[in-house]
């Protein structure tokens, strides 16, 4: 019998195909501290971002066969040190890939439209100072015609494509593995097809030149992407959003680039110090904010649930 321990979640259809199968799952949380003792008893553990599998750990778990990772980045996995050991290291690619890029154009249309900041104000403000909120709040624009930059074209920077083509914005994706990528943009009704657009990548310095928004779509680099030298490069007033992961925009240069104006606004799903972001992130006007919640949709949760059993199964040659 194959034995799994669950650490940090999963969605009830893929521990549904797992058990259905055959396979013992627990759910129950293991607190990191007690993992080299409790792991010992499994040949699966499954991780979202909580729990870490270092190098200490894996030393002291010689029965285990596989890591899987619900979601895209492995950064809290030592990979290559675990398939150095002979054990399979997975995660989900693309089960959230539309989610998080949902959520980024969320983010656009929020401060495109003052929405985040109007939600803040209006409960307390709304019955007194309606219209001085709304001319505020009255200068906002329209996504088509805009340029939209995204780092990272991979799936989730091709799901930004899509969606921006679609609402007929120009989009200059910079990704240096990449050349182009052909884009589809289905229909409704799968019988009435999909249009196709051929999207080609540019030089990082050409984005940064001309983009009104930019979007991270990128695993942890272990230093910011976008830091003061490349804002400097941006065009005046440019949204800056990052759904990726903490530090890929350096925090210092942000919150002072939007204190001089260079920076009009940004969207931040991901922070250096989660769970607990800066306050000055948190408070501040320009800036839209959610609590990581990037993947975290009905739909993406169900498919990381599939992926992950589908990936485990496969590798025992169990058919579900």
């Amino acid at each position: 019998m194959i034995r799994i321990l669950v650490n940090d979640g999963m969605h009830a259809a893929g521990q549904k195909v797992l058990e259905d199968a055959g396979c013992h799952v627990v759910t129950d949380k293991v607190a990191q501290e007690d993992l080299a003792t409790e792991l010992k008893n499994f040949d699966v553990v499954l991780v979202r971002s909580a729990t870490k599998i270092r190098k200490e750990l894996i030393d002291q778990l010689p029965n285990l066969k596989m890591i899987g990772r619900g979601g895209v980045g492995m950064d809290n996995i030592d990979v290559d040190y675990a398939r150095s050991k002979g054990i399979e290291v997975f995660n989900t690619p693309a089960a959230s890939s539309k989610a998080v890029a949902e959520l980024a154009f969320g983010h656009f249309f929020s401060l495109a439209r003052f929405l985040h900041q109007s939600n803040r104000d209006m409960p307390s403000k709304g019955d007194s100072e309606f219209g001085k909120l709304k001319k505020s709040y009255a200068k906002g624009f329209q996504m088509r015609g805009r340029t939209i930059g995204i780092i990272g074209f991979g799936r989730i920077g091709q799901e930004t494509a899509r969606i921006g083509l679609a609402l007929g914005m120009r989009v200059l994706p910079v990704d240096p593995y990449v050349e182009s990528k052909t884009i589809e943009i289905p229909m409704y009704n799968e019988a009435d097809g999909a249009l196709k657009v051929e999207v080609p990548t540019v030089p990082m310095d050409t984005m940064l030149a001309e983009a009104d928004i930019i979007s991270l779509h990128v695993p942890s680099m272990g230093r910011p992407l976008l830091g003061e030298a490349e804002i400097a490069k941006m065009k005046d007033g440019v949204i800056l959003a990052n759904t990726a992961r903490g530090g890929s925009i350096d925090e210092d240069a942000l919150l002072a680039a939007l204190e001089s104006g260079k920076v009009g606004a940004a969207a931040l799903d991901v922070f250096v110090n989660e769970p607990t972001p800066r306050a000055e992130l948190l408070n501040h006007p320009r800036i839209s904010i959610s609590p990581h919640i990037g993947a975290s949709t009905v739909e993406a949760q169900e498919n990381i649930g599939l992926e992950l059993a589908s990936n485990i199964l496969n590798f025992y040659k169990v058919n579900s």
